[in-house]
């Protein structure tokens, strides 16, 4: 099984035990939720599906969004991704990574509380 790290200035702060999580955050606008299911393959993330509660300020679901119990629900049309960047803040909600049915506050897994950019990707090997 892959393993998903967490990096802030190239330096690790976790390594997740699992090949695919949800990043989960709330629109600081709308508060509205929003998930993404990522999975590790071939060392990439493949984006799987994108969720939200709502539409609005800039979150408006693509046209081939289907509306499942008042979710929108999508695949992105994205390539394998190396890695994503998240912006971190204590001025915002912070952003929760689920895997195996927990989910965890991102600042905690970094292991920070100041405005910084956290790097996900695969772990290598």
């Amino acid at each position: 099984m892959s393993a998903v790290c967490l990096l802030v200035a190239g330096m690790l702060r976790a390594t997740l035990p699992t090949d695919a999580f949800t990043l989960q955050w709330r629109h600081s606008v709308e508060k509205t939720l929003w998930e993404e299911d990522y999975r590790v393959e071939a060392g990439r993330l493949v984006l799987v599906q994108s969720r939200i509660a709502g539409s609005g300020a800039g979150m408006e679901p693509p046209p081939d969004a289907t509306l499942v119990d008042g979710t929108w629900r999508w695949r992105p049309a994205l390539p394998p991704l190396p890695h994503i960047r998240i912006t971190s803040s204590p001025f915002t909600a912070d952003y929760r990574v689920c895997w195996r049915g927990d989910c965890h506050p991102l600042r905690e897994l970094a292991h920070s509380q100041a405005i910084e950019v956290v790097t996900v990707e695969p772990c290598a090997g």
